[in-house]
């Protein structure tokens, strides 16, 4: 599965944060009280995607970024498209594997 990339270098979700008055790690907490496994995304993993410095992350997995979005949905409603980005779909046509009688 394609990973979504936050966009403009994570501002729309820090704004979002803003806005909910939630710190990264008050942002953590609230991933846990939405995510159905009840397991939340970290904090560390929530700075890494907010943040501008060298350790920030510029795409995550879907379940990550709905989960983050969903948090944030509910103090501010601001919906998963907002905040992340599906990549541009592949126009690559390579073959990736080689059959086995090409072995050597």
């Amino acid at each position: 599965m394609p990973k979504l990339h936050r966009k403009a270098d994570g501002q729309p979700l820090r704004d979002a944060m803003a806005r909910a008055g939630l710190s990264i790690p008050q942002l953590a907490e609230a991933t846990r009280r939405v995510d159905p496994a009840g397991k939340g995304i970290s904090a560390a993993t929530v700075g890494r995607l907010a943040g501008q410095g060298k350790t920030a992350r510029t795409a995550c997995e879907l379940k990550t970024a709905w989960v983050i979005a969903s948090a944030l949905h509910e103090e501010t409603n601001t919906p998963l498209q907002d905040l992340f980005a599906m990549p541009e779909a592949s126009t690559s046509r390579i073959e990736r594997s080689s059959p086995d009688a090409d072995e050597e």
